[in-house]
């Protein structure tokens, strides 16, 4: 049963909601969003990507030859993982470009699940970082070295820090105006490499400057740890964007009392809330007076849509009306009792089971 937002496409488009083109369209996409908005936000995320390959390629060289002048095993670990930030960099590189393509007739909901499965490989190279940096530290305990060139090598740790720090401040700019999950994570690796090059300063000091050798190995292994644990935020989050979990009951909640504000709206029911990229997707059914013609229902349905836009921009919204007490069962699942604008309040004990349920 289609809505009554697809029957007024090109006034929608007129509006700068974005409808889609006829589906024949191969370049066809829906833009919930102001153009300017979003090309500024994929603007942000493929300049830091580009920052981000920059970066993981000079410190690669750097530590490259801190490790050939030390031999510290904290600075190979430090090293192994610039080489795998490297190569998470440029998948991100890729992906978040691809997931800035345009809807097309095979991905009408766009790709901005690219972002998703380029989080999920950062994951998996990090996972394999960390086990490789484990073993390592471990076999240095056993069996200890003294670390040499201990001032290249503090020198080197302390320029990655800086520059790593100051990438972590950029990609968090990128991520406020376009809240890629790619670049999050990312940005989440590179924050983790701080506080692993801070570890790794303090194994090379003690096993340069107090011949406790067996300390930086302890430093890589502490390393090897954080890592592991940073790889597995990443995969739940990634994880959970793929799935399609919806998004926090906080929320649902405010979408709720957001189309609820309306007196003409009586109830939400079969909320649906997921993320596709940076994109928030929405989808209810609303209750309104089943006497009201076609044009004053999409009516209240854009104003609907715009008060949600207000506070999602760019969203991608899909409002199906209902005539209140006479629509059957319809869209594939089950129609619970609709929430209505006192149930809906946060002091509401029935908020707790909201339209989403």
């Amino acid at each position: 049963m289609r809505s009554f937002r697809d029957d007024d496409a090109n006034a929608r488009e007129a509006r700068g909601l974005g409808r889609a083109a006829p589906f024949r369209d191969k370049t066809a996409m829906t833009i919930p969003a102001p153009a300017n908005a979003l090309d500024d936000a994929h603007s942000a995320t493929r300049a830091v990507t580009r920052l981000s390959v920059g970066v993981a390629v000079v410190l690669i060289a750097l530590k490259a030859f801190a490790l050939g002048a030390s031999g510290s095993v904290s600075i190979l670990a430090s090293l192994a993982d610039s080489a795998l930030d490297l190569v998470a960099s440029l998948g991100v590189f890729f992906a978040v470009r691809w997931a800035a393509a345009p809807a097309d007739e095979d991905h009408r909901h766009g790709h901005g699940k690219g972002e998703a499965l380029a989080a999920m490989m950062q994951a998996g190279l990090v996972f394999a970082s960390a086990l490789f940096i484990g073993w390592e530290a471990i076999q240095r305990i056993l069996d200890p070295r003294p670390v040499t060139a201990g001032y290249w090598a503090v020198l080197v740790i302390l320029i990655s820090i800086a520059v790593t720090g100051w990438l972590v401040w950029m990609q968090g700019r990128a991520i406020k105006t376009s809240g890629s999950r790619a670049v999050e994570a990312d940005r989440a690796h590179y924050a983790a490499d701080l506080a692993a090059n801070a570890v790794v300063l303090i194994g090379v000091i003690s096993g340069a400057f107090l011949s406790a050798p067996g300390l930086d190995a302890a430093a890589g292994l502490v390393v090897a740890v954080w890592l592991f644990w940073g790889a597995y935020g990443m995969l739940k989050t990634a994880a959970d964007h793929l799935v399609d979990k919806a998004l926090p009951e906080s929320d649902r909640l405010a979408m709720t009392t957001a189309v609820l504000s309306d007196p003409r709206i009586s109830g939400v029911h079969q909320l649906r809330t997921r993320m596709a990229g940076s994109v928030v997707m929405i989808q209810m059914h609303v209750d309104l007076d089943p006497n009201l013609t076609l044009e004053a229902a999409h009516a209240i349905v854009v104003e609907a849509e715009n008060r949600l836009l207000a506070g999602w921009p760019g969203a991608d919204i899909l409002i199906h009306p209902d005539p209140r007490g006479r629509a059957e069962p319809h869209g594939g699942a089950p129609t619970p009792t609709p929430t209505t604008a006192e149930s809906a309040s946060p002091s509401s004990p029935k908020s707790k089971k909201g339209p989403w349920a």
